[in-house]
């Protein structure tokens, strides 16, 4: 471990692309993420790496696509106008399979809304922003040293499965600073390499056997198409029902494949709880703080963090509704991840909502008094 140093979020978020080894960042200035940008700017050509401030948020996107297809491990970083902005090339990178991490260091409102203010409302975004079919990797880290590791993790499940992915922050935790220690060194996902030569037959989206493909990056020799167009697995378009069926399936299977090994979740307090909190992100540290608060009232609560967004944590959930008599979700939106709660708990447990969206985080007392409610049998 390095040395103990004082640090905020979204330099944590930078610092954890470089070791990954992240080597070209191209954005366009956004608050809440402008420090992600500013650390990348010193950071990266000290790295050998390339930072590019674009013209605005859509080419930002274009540009970091660009650089992954030539053999580049890329991020980009922006906010909730922004990352609106670029989900039409998110599902370009989907449908062509190009590694690449976003980050959307999330505020309140939609539209400009209110910049620089605390929010958690772009959890729907993130996954259904962009048209069409497409599966997604969302993680929202709680804490600075996490957030480190959370873009690592980010980095490797984009080049595992050429995929885009999510790093769902919100402005507590980019601006929030700790004391953290960083490893001195991170377990990367090197980018994947064909296996075949052009005269054995290459095909560049032929799946390997995890279902992803092993596409050569630009200027390596071989012949490449590269199409946001559904296409075969010689990367041109095709007109037929089978092929997109079967691409559409293997786009979602590549990653459902990998199960709870991707899904991240933490519980706390759970050994007697008979009522739960289900929090994420920044909102996350004041629902510990308001479940150890309750514990030390005599009430059996428990908690339990999603750190994988998306896939959502179904079995978990289960799992847990099946334990408990209620279940509270504490979010900075007026309702989103409840709703996917409700879903996968059982029925006979009741799942309330503690939202909130005036552009102030929560404080303690907000989710106790929630908490209080629910367990006298009120909505919270």
């Amino acid at each position: 471990m390095s040395k103990a140093r004082l640090m905020q979020g979204n330099e944590a978020c930078a610092e954890g692309a470089i070791a990954a080894g992240v080597n070209f960042f191209a954005g366009y200035p956004i608050t809440p993420s402008t420090e992600i940008a500013e650390t990348m700017a010193r950071l990266l050509p000290k790295h050998g790496g390339k930072f590019v401030q674009m013209e605005d948020e859509i080419a930002s996107m274009g540009a970091i696509l660009g650089a992954s297809l030539a053999g580049s491990k890329v991020m980009d970083a922006t906010s909730g106008p922004g990352f609106s902005l670029k989900q039409e090339l998110i599902g370009y990178a989907a449908c062509a399979e190009i590694p690449c991490v976003l980050v959307d260091v999330q505020r309140v409102g939609p539209s400009t809304g209110q910049p620089t203010s605390p929010s958690q409302g772009d959890v729907m975004q993130a996954r259904w922003g962009t048209h069409g079919d497409h599966p997604i990797i969302a993680l929202a880290p709680w804490s600075v040293r996490e957030t480190y590791d959370a873009t690592v993790m980010a980095v490797n499940y984009a080049e595992r499965f050429r995929t885009p992915v999510i790093l769902l922050m919100d402005e507590v935790i980019g601006h929030l600073r700790e004391k953290v220690e960083l490893p001195d060194h991170v377990e990367v996902y090197p980018r994947r390499k064909p296996k075949k030569t052009r005269a054995e037959g290459y095909e560049p989206f032929a799946p390997d056997e995890d279902l992803v493909p092993n596409v050569a990056d630009f200027g390596q020799g071989y012949r490449i198409h590269v199409t946001g167009l559904i296409h075969d697995d010689t990367g041109f378009p095709s007109g037929s029902p089978e092929v997109t069926e079967s691409s559409i399936r293997r786009l979602h299977e590549k990653i459902a494949r990998a199960g709870e090994e991707i899904i991240h979740t933490e519980s706390y307090f759970m050994d007697d709880a008979e009522y739960a909190v289900v929090s994420f992100g920044g909102s996350a540290r004041t629902a510990y703080e308001a479940v150890r608060m309750e514990r030390e009232k005599g009430r059996k609560v428990g908690m339990l963090r999603l750190m994988t967004i998306w896939p959502f944590a179904d079995k978990a959930i289960e799992a847990l509704s099946a334990k408990v008599k209620g279940i509270l979700v504490a979010e900075l939106n007026y309702g989103q991840i409840v709703n996917e709660v409700r879903r996968a708990a059982h029925s006979d447990c009741k799942v309330s909502l503690c939202g909130k969206y005036d552009m102030k985080s929560f404080e303690p007392e907000d989710i106790t008094s929630a908490i209080e409610k629910m367990i006298a049998g009120g909505n919270a």
